[in-house]
């Protein structure tokens, strides 16, 4: 074998020995809907951007990759890039988090964000997840702020909230709706049309495009606009992954993080038009006076106790608003 040939098998053979760049997995966790999925839309546009600059990203439908807690046990081994996931979720290894989704906290979601940038509260997060093998990109707003959703009593007043049985997530939210003068049964989320159509539980809490776009329209008559917290999930990504990226790579996930996080606020901000959609699809969009709306405020204060963070957390929180 001449010079020529033996140089031009050692570049093959070394081309086959060098790994190919793995794909990016980015697992979704709704419906692949840019028209009322907010964190569809900052997942697409994350995906697409690392496309356009070389990085192979790739979108995988929701619970495919596995449910919640299976996907953060991936992303916290290096399994899973990305995953759009519940806070709760990382909750469990830093409840910082905890503190983005107290009820009436935040004056807006303009609000929360500066606590999360100007006030180090991201920092502060990621410095308890990141140990753990999760990085936290982003908070992502799924739509409009929470409100309360039900099947047969319209909530005009706080006094109408009484007695009613609500779909919960969590012991957090048994406990508000307690406080609000009602009784919350946790029902896993495949299993609420269901719970709702055989009055199990009569309604849930939830931003604006839930019933749209998971097909509850034909059961949902009510939707009271209560505003009670921004409907928060998380984009998280694998520390061991993001570590790893070369310098390059990783300033092309930061850059994709910001563009997918101005993709997501602009589109909460335009998207009133979620309101004149639920009264389309024929549920009554009912807005609470202010006097109305702050007793729910004032009647969610103790709850802020209950809220399991760690050490100096709350208070951190509340330094972040007054900046």
């Amino acid at each position: 074998m001449n010079m020529k040939h033996s140089f031009l098998a050692t570049v093959a053979a070394l081309a086959l020995a060098m790994p190919a760049q793995a794909e990016v997995k980015i697992a979704l966790d709704g419906p692949p809907d840019m028209e009322q999925s907010g964190t569809y839309v900052w997942a697409h546009t994350f995906g697409e951007y690392l496309k356009a600059n070389g990085m192979d990203a790739v979108e995988f439908e929701r619970n495919s990759l596995g449910e919640e807690a299976e996907r953060l046990d991936q992303v916290s081994q290096g399994l899973l890039e990305i995953s759009m996931s519940d806070a709760k979720s990382a909750g469990t290894l830093d409840g910082t988090i905890f503190g983005s989704m107290m009820p009436f906290f935040f004056e807006n979601e303009d609000q929360l964000d500066t606590a999360l940038t100007d006030g180090g509260m991201l920092e502060r997060i990621n410095a308890g997840t990141t140990p753990k093998g999760v990085r936290v990109l982003d908070l992502v707003f799924l739509g409009q702020a929470s409100g309360i959703f039900t099947t047969k009593t319209p909530v005009r007043s706080f006094a109408d909230f009484s007695n009613l049985r609500m779909r919960a997530l969590d012991e957090l939210q048994i406990q508000t709706f307690e406080r609000w003068g009602a009784k919350g049964t946790i029902v896993s989320w495949s299993e609420v049309p269901n719970a709702l159509q055989t009055g199990v539980a009569e309604g849930y809490l939830n931003p604006p495009f839930v019933p749209l776009v998971y097909g509850h329209t034909s059961f949902i008559k009510y939707f009271t606009d209560v505003k009670t917290s921004a409907s928060v999930r998380i984009a998280i990504a694998s520390e061991d992954w993001y570590q790893a990226l070369s310098d390059e790579e990783r300033a092309i996930v930061d850059a994709g993080a910001k563009l997918a996080h101005d993709a997501n606020r602009s589109f909460v901000k335009q998207r009133e038009q979620v309101f004149a959609d639920l009264e389309e699809a024929g549920i009554e969009v009912i807005r609470l006076s202010d006097e109305e709306r702050a007793k729910f405020r004032d009647a969610s204060q103790p709850l802020y106790e209950a809220i399991e963070m760690p050490e100096g957390a709350f208070a951190a929180w509340q330094a972040s608003i007054s900046k």
